[in-house]
């Protein structure tokens, strides 16, 4: 029954953390970096961008999702029928390794969910000083995008739950036949001690920052306020040729992001 439960907890695990959720906004936000390297080497939120991404590189090289998947191999697919009846389990070695790749990689998505919070929280700020709006408005919505798509997908919840089944298992193995692999390190038998944090009240007041701080600032009304009646009815009786040759002859380059509102 163990065995079975430590299968279909390693499969969830490995399934939200390959999901196309996170490798997708990880190219985008790599994209990011590379089109705005040269000109916002001093932004703050272009570096605070970076830390989100050192993150995200530091999940991936750590192959969790690999880890989880030999593990997977080494558990029979099938249960004993007889209670008495042998069958192989993983050695205490692979438990020890996945369950301590488990902790880092908790540690970690909480670290990264932190910094998309920040991260967020900054790009609206500057979003607001009209500094930047072409990357702040896309940085924000793509931080929200990845702080939505870990919570929803509860990667860090799922994490946690796979961590205690393997903590039982390893006990169990154990208690059979000790050949301790990881020497000088003790595995937490509650995983938010480890933390540091509640996992689901962190959550929370993440979200709460996000949300109070898009309502506060209302930043979208502050860049874009709204076209007086007179003036957009002029607007439509525009001829589009006219509008074109006043495109032409605007003296402010639209391709760049000028940090300024244009009128």
């Amino acid at each position: 029954r163990l065995l079975s439960v430590l299968r279909r907890r390693c499969d969830m695990a490995g399934k939200r953390l390959s999901g196309p959720g996170l490798a997708a906004e990880g190219r985008v936000l790599r994209a990011v970096l590379y089109v705005y390297h040269s000109r916002l080497l001093r932004h703050r939120p272009y570096l605070a961008l970076q830390q989100v991404e050192q993150c995200l590189k530091r999940l991936w090289k750590m192959n969790l999702v690999g880890c989880l998947e030999t593990l997977v191999e080494l558990i029979p697919k099938k249960n004993a029928s007889k209670a008495h009846t042998e069958c192989l389990v993983p050695s205490q070695p692979m438990l020890e390794t996945v369950a301590l790749k488990v902790l880092g990689g908790c540690k970690l998505i909480l670290r990264l969910l932190d910094c998309c919070c920040k991260a967020f929280l900054l790009s609206v700020k500057h979003l607001c000083s009209k500094e930047f709006i072409l990357l702040n408005t896309l940085a924000s919505g793509l931080l929200s995008r990845l702080w939505f798509v870990i919570q929803y997908r509860c990667v860090l919840q799922t994490l946690t739950s796979l961590y205690s089944a393997l903590l039982t298992m390893l006990h169990l193995v154990s208690e059979t036949q000790q050949t301790p692999y990881i020497k000088g390190f003790t595995f937490p038998s509650d995983i938010s001690d480890f933390l540091g944090v509640d996992i689901s009240s962190e959550a929370k007041k993440q979200k709460a920052k996000m949300l109070t701080t898009k309502k506060s600032t209302s930043w979208m009304k502050n860049l874009f306020p709204p076209m007086p009646e007179a003036v957009s009815k002029i607007g439509k009786k525009r001829k589009s040729e006219t509008c074109r040759s006043a495109m032409i002859n605007c003296s402010i380059p639209c391709a760049m992001d000028i940090g300024e509102r244009v009128v």
